[in-house]
């Protein structure tokens, strides 16, 4: 007895929460064209601009890494020359002086080490 009383809202809600069927009417679908094999589909915009944006960060990407060469190439030359004079500074000098030259070059070549050390790790 119960069931034929809810019968009613039942048989509404289906009808409205569930859509309508349609029999021809509404926009032609066209169907969907499977590419053949060993063809190549169209790019369509958005893949050309992925490419575009691909090759642009690779090309980025390339030059921070020449900059980065350059500039451990111009930081290991300066090494190379606080070294010599380090050890130039540390010839001049005897056992009973420490020059503070020769403290504050050694502070500079261990900073610009780390710097270079760094650098390297970046890839």
């Amino acid at each position: 007895m119960r069931l034929k009383s809810l019968a009613p809202a039942l048989f509404l809600l289906l009808f409205t929460v569930l859509p309508a069927p349609s029999f021809g009417q509404g926009p032609m679908q066209t169907p969907t064209q499977i590419p053949r094999l060993g063809s190549i589909p169209p790019l369509n915009s958005d893949d050309h601009e992925n490419e575009q944006h691909a090759k642009l960060e690779r090309d980025l990407a390339k030059k921070a890494n020449r900059d980065r060469q350059a500039q451990l190439q111009r930081d290991t030359d300066n090494l190379l020359k606080l070294a010599n004079e380090l050890k130039q500074s540390e010839d001049k000098s005897n056992e009973n002086t420490l020059s503070l030259d020769v403290v504050k070059k050694a502070e500079e070549i261990e900073k610009l080490a780390h710097s270079v050390k760094e650098k390297m790790k970046a890839n």
